[in-house]
């Protein structure tokens, strides 16, 4: 996947500031995670939220509108090579429909928002090699009927 220019310049204004995303979290009052799509342009801002950001990373104002902009969402049509994004894509190989069949049966026909969806991710402390813990709440929409 080939990202667009301003990413690395937003990931370079944060890391030359020595900001992470909880810093920055408690600067937009947004969560962490919905602030680094925004860097990875995957989601666009407030023109409020745009002004908070570029003042703490220390960019020019003219970044404002090009964070606002609304983006094009997505890893794009191949499968994706990254092994850390890949294993999210293999989780969905080998649980997708299990998952599917597991949520219907507790919902009905529908589907989970990718809209309508929060998600936090946690840092469990283990003996055993530490955890990452996913918590995803997503809006369930039933499928219409017509």
């Amino acid at each position: 996947m080939e990202l667009p220019d301003i990413v690395s310049h937003l990931f370079a204004a944060k890391q030359a500031k020595g900001l992470s995303f909880a810093d920055l979290e408690k600067i937009l009052n947004r969560d962490e995670v919905w602030i680094a799509a925004v860097l990875y342009r995957q989601a666009a801002t407030s023109e409020d939220e745009a002004k908070l950001l570029v003042e703490a990373l220390g960019l020019d104002p003219s970044y404002i509108d090009l964070l606002m902009e609304y983006p094009i969402k997505g890893l794009g049509p191949i499968v994706p090579t990254d092994p850390f994004i890949y294993r999210f894509y293999e989780i969905i190989q080998v649980y997708g429909f299990p998952l599917k069949s597991v949520i219907q049966e507790k919902f009905g026909d529908g589907i989970m928002s990718a809209i309508d969806l929060t998600m936090d991710v946690d840092k469990e402390v283990d003996p055993q090699g530490d955890r990452v813990k996913l918590t995803m709440s997503g809006k369930f929409l039933h499928y219409k009927k017509w």
